[in-house]
């Protein structure tokens, strides 16, 4: 048995940006250096989670990953295992997986394939990069289910492990309703909000249609809705906003920092993804304040589904129009969801997500 503390891991990432992906993969890294095991990673060099890495005091390697056959980047990775005594190379997109997974095979070093999103890969013998995999990490379980049937990977090396959430900070009780309230400007009306990326998956547009529909058909009732969350789409937003006439009624908070305090002043948290999720961090995090939510059942959002604890709906505007209104009616009702926390933290916290991932680790080493 090896010691915890002699493992090295790898982490490679292609992104230059910064979502849900990339906060997981630099969580993750943390939450394993606490329990002894040492992380560093290779990114490009214009990419936000270098920086975020540097921050948090991990050693990055900074690499072209110019394609799935960077020669160039895969000796150089080969390189780092050999020098820093490299356990295991952890992969996260495309492009770095094919580098870092035959650098990996190359080198000696165990090879993980960390699969974020939900949409299939296609199964073409050509693409076999996954099938190297010692272990494939998914972050749900439809991810996993649909990496069996179409990619081949054997259902004794593949596991589905949520980006796991800091219960300890996600705590209803840490926060006051009034102070947070008062942080971020808001009144006594209904508060909607969402938190996401500005990407055009995150359908902030059905979003926008939704507060507008509310608007217009619960004349008796005020609401405001915040987005929190900056990206590509900001002008499609804002000019969706002036679209639908909702510039008094809609508050874009760009990227925020203090993302508990935010859903503690929140009457729904409203998700409105279309593709390509996992298991939505922001769902889980919204779950862990208590919150209610109301959620299309993109990607594995369903994985955290249980007994009424939120209500889920199809990825259509409709469906998900009629949840909300639900909700709506039924904000005084204390009965009308079974909200459990416990269920969350036992399943998607930070704590039984890093438990998962070290016992994989164990696993490859020790064989």
């Amino acid at each position: 048995m090896r010691w915890l503390m002699g493992i090295k891991v790898l982490h490679t990432e292609w992104s230059d940006g910064w979502g849900g992906q990339e906060i997981r993969i630099i969580n993750e890294m943390i939450a394993v250096r606490e329990k002894g095991i040492e992380v560093f990673l290779a990114c490009r060099d214009n990419s936000t989670i270098k920086n975020k890495a540097i921050e948090n005091n991990i050693k990055v390697f900074t690499l072209p990953f110019r394609g799935n056959i960077d020669f160039k980047t895969m000796f150089a990775l080969i390189k780092i295992v050999k020098e820093y005594k490299i356990d295991i190379i952890n992969t996260h997109s495309g492009k770095d997986t094919w580098v870092g997974g035959l650098a990996a095979k190359f080198s000696g070093a165990k090879f993980i394939r960390t699969r974020h999103l939900s949409n299939k890969i296609r199964s073409s013998r050509l693409n076999f990069i996954n099938e190297l995999a010692d272990y494939v990490f998914t972050t749900g379980e439809s991810v996993k289910a649909d990496m069996i049937k179409y990619n081949r990977i054997n259902p004794n090396k593949i596991v589905s492990i949520a980006s796991g959430i800091d219960e300890k900070i996600f705590d209803p009780n840490l926060y006051n309703i009034a102070e947070s309230k008062e942080l971020f400007k808001m009144d006594d009306s209904i508060i909607i909000g969402n938190v996401a990326v500005l990407r055009d998956c995150k359908r902030h547009d059905n979003f926008l249609e939704i507060a507008r529909r509310l608007i217009d058909s619960y004349k008796d009732k005020k609401f405001k809705f915040y987005i929190a969350g900056e990206g590509p789409m900001r002008d499609f937003v804002e000019n969706k906003i002036k679209e639908l006439s909702l510039e008094n009624d809609v508050i874009l908070l760009g990227h925020i920092s203090n993302v508990p305090q935010f859903l503690k002043t929140l009457d729904i948290f409203l998700f409105t993804s279309d593709e390509r999720e996992g298991v939505p961090q922001s769902v889980m995090q919204a779950l862990l304040m208590n919150k209610n939510v109301v959620s299309t059942n993109d990607g594995s959002t369903s994985d955290l589904y249980k007994e009424n604890n939120f209500l889920i709906s199809d990825v259509d505007l409709e469906s998900v129009y009629k949840n909300v209104c639900k909700m709506v009616e039924n904000l005084d009702n204390k009965n009308f969801l079974n909200l459990d926390r416990n269920f969350i933290v036992e399943n998607f916290s930070k704590d039984s997500s890093t438990k998962k991932i070290i016992n994989c680790y164990n696993e490859m080493l020790t064989v």
